[in-house]
């Protein structure tokens, strides 16, 4: 499998979800010196490449993401000058956003990045990215993030917001039939057959995107929610272990959904993540989807339904299982302006910077000490995150990167793949690792 593909579907998979949310209500970013004044000339400069535009600081008015916001408190605190660098498609064409931003970062052409999860890995292994486990705001992280961003031991990126996936119910449809909300695999298959014998053909919504989270929810319930989460991801990056024996009940389990008609395949294949099949669900239709924590707050795509809607984990042997994933700030390590650059990200993770962040975005923070209330429909995979209860979908630690590579193997299966020749692309791709 080129890493090439790889690489540009993980970046549309996950950056569509958390990067690219971030774009700011701004200008374009304008290179001009003499736009410059005089008294921010003065002051130090940090450089900052990511997919986001900055808002006009002295325009009144003027939206602004929660990212400027935090970056707009530390640049007060600290008193330097935040430069944005920004990737459009527009300037890069065929170069997707993952392709520039190690472009830039092997080059140290920036001091700050904000990076995908393949990247992050890729970028720490080269031993381009400061260790951020000095910073002070990185004492106050959650477990979950530093297990996600740790490259070789070392801390090399901190994201602002924890994505969380889960499966989003029409609970007024479970109730209609006596069902409950399912734990396990088997709840899910029985809620599915019960769905299409009283007449709805197509249970469960699905798209192009996010099948995989019933992969990685069944095949990491044990490594992560176990006691020996760091052996076992030793296992894999040496060969002891093989990725396929964990991958192969949750494509089993994808492929007795396909198999079923619980599934449609074709349009699954097809289909743009809440596009496909948001209308049949907010129709009531259709009574499971599944995607992102910040769907269920965003008015275009499930923030408003007629009836009730709760946000579970998927189905495990360990129960509802959130799956996690996770952008991060990174900082070179041949950064021109290093120090300043650790201060400045070091302002942004602060649990006051943080909080304003969580607030007007209504997100996961990384922050343990962070927290803010959730709308009722999300409570339910809050609880879990609360408990620690969650797997990983992007691990920097593992040497076969996870979220693009499942994307696309789980693309085979509903292409016809099967679950044999799926499991054997995770076997090459572990051997391929293993020659690194």
């Amino acid at each position: 499998m080129e890493k090439r593909s790889i690489k540009r579907f993980a970046a549309v998979c996950l950056a569509g979800v958390v990067i690219f949310s971030l774009a700011a209500c701004g200008k374009k970013e304008n290179s001009g010196a003499n736009l410059i004044t005089s008294e921010k000339e003065k002051k130090e400069v940090v450089r900052l490449f990511g997919p986001m535009e900055k808002s006009d600081p002295d325009a009144a008015n003027v939206a602004r993401t929660a990212t400027d916001m935090t970056v707009i408190m530390a640049e007060e605190k600290l008193g330097i000058q935040v430069e944005y660098k920004t990737y459009t498609a527009e300037n890069y064409q065929e170069k997707t956003y993952d392709d520039v931003t190690l472009e830039r970062a092997r080059n140290q052409m920036d001091d700050l990045y904000l990076l995908n999860p393949d990247t992050i890995q890729i970028l720490g292994e080269e031993g381009k990215l400061l260790d951020l486990s000095e910073l002070e705001s990185a004492k106050n992280l959650r477990e979950v993030v530093k297990i996600a961003n740790t490259v070789d031991g070392k801390l090399v990126a901190i994201p602002q917001e924890v994505v969380a996936h889960g499966l989003f119910v029409n609970k007024e449809m479970f109730d209609q039939y006596g069902l409950k909300l399912p734990e396990t695999p088997e709840d899910f298959l029985e809620c599915c057959r019960v769905f299409q014998e009283n007449g709805i053909e197509t249970p469960v919504g699905a798209n192009r995107w996010w099948l995989e989270n019933f992969v990685f929810a069944q095949a990491y319930a044990d490594l992560y929610n176990g006691k020996n989460t760091a052996a076992e991801i030793e296992a894999l990056n040496t060969g002891k272990s093989k990725y396929s024996d964990y991958m192969r009940p949750g494509f089993e389990f994808l492929q007795e959904l396909i198999d079923k008609g619980y599934i449609d395949a074709k349009a699954a294949y097809t289909s743009e993540a809440i596009d496909g099949e948001g209308p049949d669900f907010l129709a009531q239709k259709t009574p499971i989807v599944m995607a992102y924590w910040g769907a269920a707050n965003t008015k275009t795509a499930y923030g408003d339904p007629d009836f009730e809607m709760q946000v579970i984990g998927f189905p495990s042997k360990r129960g509802q299982m959130p799956v996690v994933s996770m952008t991060g700030y990174g900082i070179s390590k041949e950064a021109e302006h290093l120090e300043d650059a650790k201060s400045l990200l070091n302002e942004m993770l602060s649990d006051e910077a943080l909080l304003v962040y969580t607030k007007t975005n209504r997100v996961i923070s990384p922050s343990k000490n962070v927290e803010v209330d959730c709308i009722p429909a999300l409570k339910p995979l809050n609880d879990k995150i609360k408990e620690n209860v969650y797997v990983l979908g992007s691990n920097a630690g593992m040497k076969v990167e996870q979220w693009g590579n499942t994307c696309l193997i789980v693309r085979d299966l509903l292409n016809g793949a099967t679950v044999d020749e799926c499991m054997e692309k995770f076997d090459r791709l572990q051997e391929e690792s293993l020659k690194e």
